[in-house]
């Protein structure tokens, strides 16, 4: 209770808007070439530290109490609080979708923000390695986080890199184990359905399919982007063709491999994956493309072979086959293991599916906490108001690691009132 009414007064008695203003300003934009804004970035600055010593005077662990009120709002604060009482642990890792999390396409222009990279600076300078968890391919991540957080901080030994949703896994300075290539663990079985897919995707595409659409350059998982702005009607027809194309050419792969009829595989696939999802079921309704069979219907080693493979759709963005035994909770657990992190309390950020399995895997192991943007899938909204309620605007993600920082210097008050 000491804690709260201390943070009460602190946000009661302190202009703590000017105060987080001027740390915005110096922090995120530095002293440009020119002696006027130089001198007016210094004024700033000089305010900046008289109102926290203020605060230092003002308070026990006024250093803490500073930083807390120039970094977070009170709301922020206290959700800090809050989880610090329920979990009496810091964050020791950041795992981090990008798209649509870390940025959006629609509010942040697919950049991410500025203010967003620096807390993620500032919080691995203070110690919590960072997990760079995405679909995208390594040299697009590679490409996007250099030109973000610095080439120092990428190969900075605590930065890893889980690409194509699980499929590798990039730790910069870490000798053999840099990079570990998952999908080489995976049986005959998988990797042949995977090549005869690939193979045939875009030379037995449809010709309005084959023309408005490519395939991203990954090293396993196949999957389908549209040649048009993501989101838009144009790219949410070319992904709903391409979905029904890719699971048609994964019948016929599957089928084929274990001695059955192309055309049986074709209903086989559309039966099983519309069963398994909602979304799927919608795009094969509105198109009639339904299945002519009940999953029912489907042998039992061909649905065993398709419980292996995961078929994603993503609206107007993408649709894609992975292997369920390459996911973004297989490659996360490769990064903690090449940092280094044996006892893990991490958050994780995310807006999908494949970011859900990681977010119930640190739910059921007590190893971290989850968030999510406001317009994220429903069933990850759903599980993560049901755990914490940690929800952020979309576009604002800066806003989550501000309550993670705060949450990170109280716990370190705590343990240093403890130690003494």
């Amino acid at each position: 209770m000491q804690v709260y009414s201390q943070l009460y007064e602190l946000y009661d008695s302190t202009d703590t808007e000017t105060l987080r203003a001027r740390q915005d300003l110096v922090n995120v934009f530095p002293p440009l070439d020119s002696q006027v804004s130089l001198q007016q970035w210094e004024s700033v600055r000089d305010d900046l530290d008289q109102q926290k010593t203020q605060i230092r005077r003002s308070f026990p662990n006024g250093d803490a109490y500073a930083e807390i009120a120039a970094h977070a709002t009170e709301s922020q604060a206290f959700t800090a609080l809050d989880l610090y009482n329920k979990y009496e642990r810091p964050i020791n890792a950041l795992v981090l979708d990008v798209d649509e999390t870390l940025r959006s396409a629609s509010t942040t222009d697919n950049e991410i923000p500025r203010d967003t990279l620096y807390f993620l600076t500032e919080l691995h300078e203070r110690g919590v390695p960072i997990v760079i968890c995405t679909g995208q391919t390594l040299e697009n991540v590679k490409g996007f986080m250099i030109q973000g957080l610095g080439s120092e901080i990428v190969h900075s030994g605590d930065l890893s890199i889980v690409y194509e949703a699980g499929t590798g896994v990039f730790t910069p300075e870490h000798g053999a184990e840099t990079k570990r290539l998952l999908y080489e663990s995976l049986d005959d079985d998988i990797v042949d359905v995977f090549d005869a897919v690939r193979s045939r995707v875009l030379s037995d595409a449809p010709e309005d399919l084959r023309r408005n659409c490519h395939l991203q350059g990954n090293e396993f998982n196949i999957t389908v982007k549209p040649n048009f702005k993501i989101g838009s009607e144009r790219a949410r027809e070319i992904i709903d063709a391409g979905l029904v194309h890719q699971l048609e050419l994964l019948g016929e792969a599957v089928a084929t491999q274990l001695g059955y009829l192309s055309d049986e595989g074709r209903q086989w696939t559309k039966a099983f994956y519309a069963d398994a999802d909602p979304e799927i079921d919608g795009v094969l309704t509105e198109r009639k493309e339904t299945s002519e069979c009940k999953v029912s219907d489907v042998p039992e080693d061909v649905s065993a072979l398709f419980e292996r493979i995961d078929v994603a759709y993503y609206e107007a963005d993408a649709a894609e086959i992975g292997s369920l035994e390459l996911n973004k909770v297989a490659g996360v657990e490769a990064a903690f293991d090449v940092l280094g992190i044996d006892d893990p309390f991490a958050v994780a950020m995310g807006d999908s599916k494949s970011d859900l399995r990681v977010m119930r895997w640190l739910t059921e192991t007590g190893t971290g906490i989850s968030a999510a943007p406001g317009h994220a899938s429903t069933d990850v909204l759903d599980f993560v108001r049901e755990t914490d309620e940690l929800v952020f605007d979309e576009g604002k993600s800066s806003k989550m690691l501000r309550a993670i920082y705060a949450l990170n210097e109280l716990a370190a008050t705590y343990r240093s009132r403890r130690g003494a």
